[in-house]
């Protein structure tokens, strides 16, 4: 068995009605929180954030809420969370709803504590973040996806310069984070898949990065069955509380794994998409570009993609594992579809002119060095020519 590491310091609090211990869990850190949000655009969201805020000022917690946040969150939105936050003097920030709210809560904790932004402190850049600083965050999800409720990453968009980045650092793990099910009841059915299918790619990059091990491929193979087992039935029933929940264990599992292995390819070019085209959702710009990055890497990890292939289709079972291999762009197809998530960069109103533009943005993150084949400059252009419209 190969030598391993494995890193994880956020206290998990992980069930159905687990939102009733914030109040508990922040009096450990502060007394003055920051509540970190998307506005509330659906009547569901104000009856969550108005809950939330209840449980903490019933026991005595001073609340200023911070409801900014955007998808792609940008410096910008980080600087106007920092401000209030020093204005506020907040001594706790909570970063409650999905990978969004919770990558700005970290970059807020971030800038409120340190010169310049967000922006500088980018995990290339040093210095890096004082842990003796840091605002303690508490990261509370209420979607089934990103898995930065126990990651060390802070996701950002710099929209004048058209690229997303992120702070990477140890000392930005959420301090605890409440996975309660029963926040996710309303999530809508695209917010739904896109997380969703962010779990799968979180969980099965992390089994062939070169970081990856054994007890992270224990975590990342249970999150792959339990997405490909409940996902599309829930996309079926949004209601189905049992569905939630298994996704929300997968997404945790999934978190666990991206936070020790990483992610590869994929996620770069992922990465790169929402940076030039914020209105795409993160989950959209992986589903996209998952075919070609499959059919790219397939043969550099045969024993990983027939895994792959088989958790799709168990009728794969008896084939070789460099049958089932081959098959594994087919069944990621299939399995778009069944999601409803299969489709182009041409789909998301991305100009043809801009295909060279991207390639060269996909490989200014070093997720793509991690994939078990690396892509070339004229690889790379191929992969987002694939993407762009399928053949």
């Amino acid at each position: 068995m190969r030598t391993f590491n494995y890193h994880q310091s956020t206290k998990i609090r992980f069930g159905k009605g687990r939102i009733n211990e914030l109040a508990e869990v922040v009096s450990d850190y502060g007394n003055k929180v920051l509540l970190v949000t998307t506005p509330a655009a659906i009547p569901a969201l104000q009856l969550q954030y108005d809950k939330v805020i209840k449980i903490l000022t019933d026991k005595g917690i001073e609340v200023a809420h911070f409801d900014g946040v955007i998808p792609n969150p940008t410096v910008g939105t980080i600087s106007n969370g920092a401000k209030m936050a020093r204005d506020f003097g907040a001594e706790v920030i909570i970063g409650l709803g999905g990978g969004s709210s919770m990558d700005a809560a970290k970059a807020i904790s971030v800038e409120a504590t340190h010169d310049g932004t967000s922006w500088d402190y980018l995990f290339y850049k040093t210095p890096q973040p004082d842990r003796s600083k840091l605002i303690p965050v508490i990261a509370v999800s209420t979607t089934s996806g990103t898995g930065s409720q126990v990651t060390q990453v802070a996701v950002i968009t710099n929209p004048a310069v058209r690229d997303k980045s992120a702070l990477y650092n140890n000392i930005l793990y959420p301090q605890v984070c409440i996975v309660d099910p029963d926040l996710m009841i309303s999530v809508p059915k695209f917010v739904t898949a896109t997380t969703g299918f962010d779990v799968l790619c979180h969980a099965f990059e992390s089994t062939i990065n070169p970081g990856t091990g054994a007890y992270v491929d224990l975590l990342a193979w249970e999150a792959i069955s339990i997405v490909v087992e409940y996902l599309p039935g829930l996309l079926n029933d949004l209601t189905n509380l049992e569905a939630r929940e298994r996704m929300a264990y997968a997404d945790l599992l999934a978190g666990l794994c991206i936070a020790n292995a990483g992610v590869t390819l994929p996620h770069g070019m992922g990465m790169a998409i929402g940076g030039m085209y914020p209105h795409v959702a993160h989950g959209e710009s992986l589903a996209i570009v998952y075919p070609a990055c499959v059919e790219f890497t397939w043969e550099a990890a045969i024993p990983q993609f027939s895994k792959l292939a088989r958790a799709l289709n168990p009728e794969l079972d008896s084939a070789s594992d460099i049958e089932a291999a081959s098959k594994s762009t087919s069944e990621i197809i299939q399995f778009l579809k069944e999601i409803e998530l299969y489709k182009t960069l041409k789909d998301v109103n991305m100009p043809e002119s801009e295909i060279g533009a991207l390639a060269t943005q996909c490989m200014v993150l070093p997720d793509y060095k991690g994939n078990p084949r690396v892509a070339t400059p004229e690889e790379m252009i191929e992969l987002v020519r694939q993407a762009y419209q399928h053949i």
